[in-house]
């Protein structure tokens, strides 16, 4: 038997055509460029402030309340409001109690004007925005640890305390071997860099002091 000649009996691959890859020369997009430090602090809910002046206030204008309408449906008045108001009509306004109860209820009305003109949230720091409208910030404790670890990193360096304040940041390190003037060199420039890293709106000024460790005994 002889094979079927012609296009239907054969099958013939079609060759394949592969570019060449090139390495891609395109350099990668910047970083995006963070702003300068003009972001203030966060505010806080003070929620329990605010609850408990409701709370309090909610009380008075309740009682209050209670006993004018009392006296309005040819009731008595309360006897505590009837005593307050005879001592209010009798003692001078240089009485001592009289003075004691207006200082209490100033420093009361200036403790609510503070907290309604302060922001709070002092233990979160602000971070430079990125010119998105989502807003960031880092805890105090969290910058800090990350200052702690990066200063063990040096060479020479024992233990690390560090305080972070909004303003500064205190590092006291202590150092069992190598020259002090080395290890404060060494642990300005890393812990500068990495206050650079944490991508605070206004980083705080950095204060290292090292020492060797004390004598046992």
């Amino acid at each position: 038997m002889s094979e079927p000649q012609g296009s239907e009996g054969t099958t013939q691959r079609l060759p394949v055509l592969e570019k060449a890859t090139e390495p891609d020369s395109t350099p990668p997009p910047p970083p995006p460029v963070l702003e300068g430090g003009g972001e203030g602090r966060f505010w806080s809910a003070r929620r329990v402030p605010a609850a408990v002046a409701a709370v309090l206030l909610l009380a008075a204008a309740g009682l209050f309340l209670y006993d004018i309408a009392a006296v309005r449906a040819e009731q008595p008045a309360m006897r505590w409001r009837r005593e307050l108001a005879a001592q209010l009509a009798e003692r001078p306004l240089d009485d001592p109690w009289v003075l004691v109860g207006a200082g209490i209820a100033a420093a009361l009305g200036g403790w609510l004007i503070v907290l309604a003109a302060t922001p709070g949230l002092r233990g979160v720091l602000p971070m430079r925005s990125t010119g998105s409208d989502v807003r960031a910030g880092l805890h105090r404790e969290a910058a800090a640890l990350v200052l702690r670890d990066r200063a063990v990193e040096v060479s020479g360096v024992q233990s690390v305390r560090v305080r972070l304040s909004r303003a500064k940041a205190e590092v006291a390190a202590v150092a069992h071997f190598r020259e002090l003037d080395d290890v404060q060199a060494d642990l300005e420039a890393t812990l500068a860099e990495a206050v650079g890293g944490l991508g605070l709106a206004r980083p705080p000024a950095l204060s290292v002091r090292v020492r060797r460790p004390g004598k046992k005994g």
